[in-house]
């Protein structure tokens, strides 16, 4: 937006990101969950595609919620280290290099991106596919390891990942989980990703799994089972300064008062005010 000499930047307030939510569930998703979140993450990804931009930060981190209305729709944020990956012109592919440094989260960052190749299509597509099992085991394998220095860890954890197969990695889940990850492994360093793949191979899994999708997450659920049971708790908080006024005109304030309950409200708090007879109460309640 600007206006007259002054540029300003305007962005929409979002809600909390999936790592904040997974914690909120006390770090257990549904797979119902994971998938509804799959495919909104994947379309998000390729729609920055379409811009010839890769995001080279997937993580649950920089996944955010909506709020208000909206509150079941997915954002992406966070692109201090994206980058095009083609020229918008002439449409020519960034060359392939090595070694060059990793850019992104180590945790998430795809086997490439470790090995010091370019970044391209393909490492976003496998970095995703971390952050799925990440919600599905709770933990990766290489998380916690121990080493004397950053080199010496991003080291481990490049060994580790390469020494995990997809199928090890994905034990005890949907076979679609490990199919997925051998696609975003198997892509080549200019190959565009059939984004249209995946989604169906997580819809079809969705379907066989008989989920509905009525994009009733688990936060969604443990709010509104908390709200369910949560006794009314009251307590009374400091009134505010109130302008000094006559006898005659404060009991025809104090009169109509007591006919009448305000309610003060803000969707991004957990707090609900009342004000009963003049008297101002809060009320702990959970949003749903």
């Amino acid at each position: 937006m600007v206006r007259k000499d002054y540029n300003v930047p305007v962005m929409d307030l979002l809600g909390p990101s999936l790592e904040d939510l997974f914690n909120f569930c006390s770090r257990r998703f549904t797979m119902k969950t994971v998938l509804m979140l799959a495919d909104q993450m994947i379309s998000r990804i390729e729609y920055v595609r379409t811009k010839n931009f890769i995001h080279t930060d997937i993580k649950p981190d920089n996944f955010l919620m909506d709020i208000g209305s909206h509150c079941n729709k997915l954002f992406l944020i966070d692109f201090g280290l994206a980058k095009k990956y083609r020229d918008n012109r002439t449409r020519q592919h960034i060359p392939y290099r090595e070694d060059k440094n990793l850019s992104g989260t180590a945790r998430y960052a795809n086997i490439s991106a470790h090995l010091g190749i370019e970044q391209s299509r393909r490492d976003d597509m496998e970095s995703l596919g971390d952050v799925l099992m990440y919600f599905n085991r709770t933990s990766l394998p290489w998380q916690g390891l121990k080493a004397a220095t950053k080199k010496q860890k991003l080291k481990k954890i490049s060994e580790k990942k390469m020494s995990t197969p997809a199928e090890v990695l994905c034990k005890g889940f949907p076979a679609g989980f490990a199919t997925y990850l051998h696609y975003g492994r198997g892509l080549r360093f200019e190959e565009a990703p059939d984004y249209m793949y995946p989604r169906q191979l997580f819809c079809v899994l969705f379907r066989t799994l008989n989920h509905q999708r009525d994009y009733t997450f688990d936060w969604t659920t443990l709010k509104q089972r908390e709200h369910s049971r949560q006794p009314l708790q009251v307590g009374r908080v400091s009134r505010p300064k109130r302008p000094q006024v006559s006898k005659h005109e404060s009991r025809n304030r104090r009169s109509r008062a007591d006919e009448r309950s305000s309610i003060c409200f803000s969707p991004n708090l957990d707090i609900l005010v009342h004000m009963y007879g003049g008297q101002w109460l809060w009320t702990t309640i959970y949003l749903v």
